[in-house]
């Protein structure tokens, strides 16, 4: 991050299932300076990633959005996050289950709270879903980085039978939605 973006940031912290999907879909937005995948909202210290996908350490997949609000607001991160994955199934996105995978806000302070708040109330006011929404909204303790090799997963394993069964449709339709909020490099990527 260069010293003019730090100048202008903000970061959340949010679970919607495998993070690799999350990664690849909000690195994608104009204005987001980094993604960083990792671990939070469980008891354990410096869980791994075996751990966690054991579902006994109580933490979920996460990304760490670090963001310019004068460029990509809270409201629209947010709105993209209860839009791209289904915030109505309780520990699970399709064929992934267990609580790692849960749908999770972790707050930095009682301003995105409210914010988070809103939009998940707009989002079920507008009955988007059938189901009631479960994501959990809390304050962030303790992000855990995760492990160097699933960062950039997705880009880097574009031929592995997850990352084109199940991200790359994700990532499809999501920009294809969201096309005037992605930014010039992953326009470029697009056919």
């Amino acid at each position: 991050m260069t010293k003019a973006e730090s100048e202008f940031s903000e970061t959340i912290v949010l679970g919607g299932g495998c993070f690799w999907c999350t990664e690849a879909i909000f690195s994608s937005l104009e204005g987001v300076h980094t993604v960083e995948p990792g671990y939070a909202g469980g008891e354990s210290k410096n869980p791994t990633y075996e751990q966690v996908c054991t579902g006994k350490t109580g933490h979920a997949e996460v990304i760490q959005i670090n963001f310019d609000p004068n460029i990509i607001s809270l409201n629209d991160l947010f709105r993209i996050f209860f839009l791209i994955h289904d915030p109505t199934t309780l520990n699970a996105q399709g064929a992934d289950k267990g609580t790692q995978y849960r749908s999770i806000i972790l707050v930095n302070s009682s301003q995105q709270k409210e914010i988070a708040q809103q939009i998940k109330n707009e989002i079920a006011e507008s009955q988007l879903w059938d189901n009631p929404i479960v994501t959990e909204i809390k304050d962030l303790d303790v992000f855990y980085p995760a492990e160097i090799s699933h960062k950039d997963y997705f880009e880097r394993n574009p031929e592995a039978p997850y990352c084109q069964n199940v991200i790359a449709p994700k990532v499809r339709k999501f920009r294809k939605i969201f096309f005037d909020k992605i930014n010039k490099n992953a326009k470029a990527k697009i056919n």
